[in-house]
């Protein structure tokens, strides 16, 4: 019996969002450091909008439709509230050390959500199946 996830492409793309997001901001900083004019501003902009922003907008869109007809509401808080955290992160994290690494929080739990709503609707229901 294959087990349809009408949203697991939502978690696919949250995962992948998520992920690029810890790559990124690990990786400019690190290639910054020896610049002086990037390195007190280490995230690229690109016209009015930043890739901070190309983050939030993917994340938020992944956490839309993964949680747009879930019925667990444990999960819904999860991704929301790290979606929140993330969001809030990445706007601030030039005002104060502390939201970088609520940034990496925020990615850590958008993954970690992303994961269990996908084992929760693809594998969770397999094992039943096998299990009748």
């Amino acid at each position: 019996m294959k087990v349809t996830h009408s949203h697991g492409k939502a978690d696919y793309i949250g995962i992948l969002g998520s992920v690029l997001c810890i790559i990124h901001c690990l990786l400019v900083p690190a290639l910054a450091f020896g610049t002086t004019t990037i390195a007190h501003d280490h995230h690229v902009h690109t016209g009015l909008l930043s890739l901070d922003y190309f983050f939030i907008i993917i994340n938020g869109a992944a956490v839309y439709f993964a949680t747009k007809e879930h019925k667990s509401l444990p999960l819904r808080v999860l991704l929301w509230g790290a979606l929140g955290i993330f969001a809030v992160s990445l706007l601030f994290e030039n005002t104060h050390p502390v939201f970088t690494i609520l940034g990496y929080v925020g990615s850590g739990l958008l993954i970690a959500g992303h994961l269990i709503n996908l084992y929760i609707c693809q594998i969770a229901p397999r094992l039943r199946f096998r299990a009748s």
